[in-house]
């Protein structure tokens, strides 16, 4: 990406209210969304997830785990359907107390529960694609999320020198 000049502003929103306790526990949701969005790549839409993300993509502890997970479980129920799961932080296990049905669920394989530290571990598991890092020629590869994402970005940011080009007169 670098040598192309970007300017992107995203700005994606999801109330939350939960009484006293109020947060950002759909910011990691709202980068798998964008990250999603950039790379073409869906998402799964059996998969509940929370968790805050930091500026390093680094998933965080988030309020009111083991009750997201029980309402996300009850309402797969309810609706009587088996494969589901839910993505939460790693920092948050520690506080797990689920149910007794939960967990026979997860033991039978009829709901899931990841556990990420990394935005890049969430994506894969929402896409099935990898992150992947960049090589040693500074490159992602292909196919990989952070390639398509970036191959997006780039895209935008020829079509924005282009058009800036154009307004201006000036010969590529």
């Amino acid at each position: 990406m670098r040598g192309y000049p970007l300017s992107l502003s995203a700005s994606i929103v999801f109330e939350q209210s939960y009484g006293a306790v109020e947060g950002d526990s759909a910011s990691s949701a709202e980068l798998y969304a964008l990250l999603s969005a950039l790379a073409g790549a869906p998402i799964k839409q059996s998969l509940a997830v929370t968790g805050s993300v930091n500026q390093y993509g680094q998933i965080q502890a988030v309020g009111g785990v083991n009750e997201k997970i029980e309402g996300f479980f009850d309402l797969c129920k309810a609706r009587k359907v088996d494969g589901q799961g839910v993505i939460i932080p790693v920092s948050n296990v520690r506080h797990l107390v689920l149910r007794k049905e939960i967990l026979d669920a997860v033991r039978e394989g009829r709901f899931k529960v990841y556990t990420v530290e990394t935005s890049e571990q969430g994506i894969e598991i929402l896409t099935g694609l990898p992150a992947d890092e960049r090589d040693a020629s500074g490159k992602f590869p292909e196919g990989s999320v952070n390639h398509k994402v970036e191959a997006q970005l780039i895209d935008f940011a020829e079509k924005r020198l282009a058009a800036q080009r154009t307004m201006t007169g000036s010969e590529p």
